[in-house]
């Protein structure tokens, strides 16, 4: 059995959570999600606990086994915390602003960049190099996150770009230092 796969996973009690036609709904205070489920995966609620189970032993099934078991930890944890990514970007002139439903980007490109907000996101900007993403789903919120990051992403020689707060930017030295002139 999967080592991840066979833990309970305990549901806290504002956490409601329904299978019905082999999709799970999670429903807590910050908001709903739903997932469809695999056809080698069932999954069993008792006592306030939730139980992952496996049709058969076979490779697929133990690899699914732990994912499906991990994907709803992380839409519990979403619908009872909500998940939250900070973007930061640095460079002269470089800034982000949210008008309605769309992010306008000025990243020292000709024209602005403007990337539509998915529902189910919301983006805010606190100052205008910050860019903060909240979500109760882990893996839209880090989508966009790679796709904000993915148009400008940290370049090696001065460190402009778009980076993930606290992430570290390796700097190499430029043609005239390696030189020795």
């Amino acid at each position: 059995m999967s080592r991840i796969g066979k833990k309970l996973v305990a549901i806290p009690k504002e956490v409601k959570i329904e299978v019905k036609d082999g999709v799970v709904f999670v429903e807590g205070p910050k908001g709903k999600i739903n997932r469809k489920l695999s056809d080698r995966i069932s999954i069993e609620i008792k006592d306030n606990q939730l139980f992952v189970k496996r049709v058969s032993d076979t490779k697929v099934d133990k690899s699914m086994h732990g994912l499906f078991r991990a994907l709803i930890v992380n839409m519990i944890k979403g619908v009872t915390e909500g998940y939250v990514k900070e973007l930061e970007i640095q460079g002269v002139g470089f800034k982000a602003a949210v008008a309605g439903d769309k992010l306008n980007m000025a990243l020292g490109f000709s024209h602005p960049v403007n990337i539509s907000i998915p529902s189910g996101v919301k983006i805010e900007t606190p100052k205008p190099t910050q860019v903060i993403l909240k979500s109760v789903d882990k893996e839209l919120i880090g989508k966009m996150a790679a796709e904000i990051r993915s148009i400008y992403p940290p370049e090696p020689y001065k460190g402009k770009g778009i980076r993930y707060l606290g992430e570290h930017v390796k700097k190499k030295v430029g043609k005239a230092q390696a030189t020795g002139k």
